[in-house]
């Protein structure tokens, strides 16, 4: 395959988001992953996905996005872009990375 396609599942702020882009790669900074190229459908399509339209707005100005490992859900390598979505989280279908609360001392008053 010359140039592959990835299909990026991640999660942000009560959302999963499915994209598709030509390129992914560990970052330099610490624990993220970068992700290029992004793809969309044709535009020459005549039904019109309100998901996808969402995403190409969010993304339409972003050369590059960085995203957090704990909140990527699967990366495949695909034979061609499918339609990108996003979702809405529904309860506690997924479940967010868990966040370190800060300590207190025995002495801290409330």
């Amino acid at each position: 395959m010359a140039n592959p396609i990835y299909k990026v599942i991640f999660h942000n702020q009560n959302q999963v988001f499915e994209l598709y882009a030509r390129a992914i790669y560990q970052s330099e900074m610490y624990g993220f992953i970068e992700v290029e190229e992004f793809v969309f459908g044709e535009k020459s399509q005549l039904v019109v996905d309100p998901s996808e339209e969402k995403l190409k707005t969010e993304f339409s100005s972003v050369k590059r996005s960085y995203i957090p490992m704990h909140s990527i859900v699967r990366i495949d390598e695909v034979e061609k872009e499918g339609v990108g979505k996003v979702h809405e989280v529904k309860g506690d279908k997924v479940a967010q990375f868990p966040f370190p609360t800060p300590m207190r001392h025995p002495t801290d008053s409330d």
